[in-house]
């Protein structure tokens, strides 16, 4: 339990990567904040948490607004009285080509997967900084390091953005005692992967278990992520033996890229 009694807001957290990183972080003692857009399920992730008696709290918010990233933050320190891990996670896509994206697409993206990001983590250093402690754990993705698979390129550019503000953020939050570090995933087992996944497929015509298939094959350790994969590098990084680690962005992804 060596995250006893810290208090972690995570975005994006009723299924997924952020489900089963709310639940490890619970797991290792911390008490959590579930976010997510979609308050049914975010509200069901936190009674499997309190079902392990650790406390929780479901709050409903969009991270593309700020309004609802303050209202998140202030329902989360009005209830655990301070914030000592954010994990960044929210985070939307679709599969296309670079000649098919849109406006629309580039806003929708850039929206929640870097504005969200960087607002979530101004607004929660600003609770971090007079206390001089937290950690900052922003979820990339190897797609924005160049993996050929990303699922688009104005994703790959939101997730490049991620990294660019993990190095600064941890270069100017160091004084206050903050460490900064990116989650970079490659493939991972969630609802949004089996989407592009099924896309996929349906483009070059195989079925989902043949594309499935090539996907894990394609990964030198043959295995796609699980959820809980990703969660096991973000407790870690959250924890006292991470205390000198900063400005750093981990891939895990089987050995898909090596940098």
């Amino acid at each position: 339990m060596h995250l006893a009694n810290q208090v972690a807001l995570v975005t994006g957290a009723a299924q997924g990567i952020g489900r089963a990183t709310a639940l490890a972080l619970a797991e290792a003692g911390a008490h959590v904040v579930v976010a997510d857009l979609a308050a049914d399920t975010a509200e069901a992730a936190a009674d499997e948490i309190r079902s392990s008696q650790r406390r929780a709290l479901a709050v409903q918010a969009d991270v593309g607004s700020l309004d609802d990233i303050d209202r998140m933050v202030r329902q989360a320190v009005a209830e655990f009285g301070q914030i000592d891990i954010l994990v960044n996670n929210a985070g939307v896509t679709r599969r296309a080509d670079i000649m098919d994206l849109t406006e629309a697409d580039w806003d929708r993206i850039h929206r929640v997967n870097a504005k969200g990001v960087f607002f979530c983590l101004q607004r929660v250093a600003r609770e971090m900084i007079p206390r001089r402690s937290g950690r900052i754990i922003n979820i990339a993705s190897i797609a924005g390091k160049g993996y050929v698979g990303a699922s688009n390129a104005a994703y790959a550019a939101s997730k490049g953005a991620v990294i660019g503000l993990t190095k600064l953020a941890a270069l100017q939050l160091a004084k206050h005692n903050i460490n900064v570090n990116s989650v970079c995933p490659g493939v991972t087992r969630t609802a949004l992967s089996d989407a592009n996944l099924l896309s996929r497929a349906q483009q070059e015509g195989v079925g989902i278990e043949e594309m499935a298939r090539r996907r894990a094959e394609a990964i030198p350790l043959n295995r796609a992520n699980d959820p809980e994969d990703i969660a096991a590098m973000v407790v870690f990084l959250a924890s006292a033996g991470a205390r000198n680690v900063t400005g750093q962005s981990f891939n895990v992804d089987g050995g898909l890229i090596l940098d």
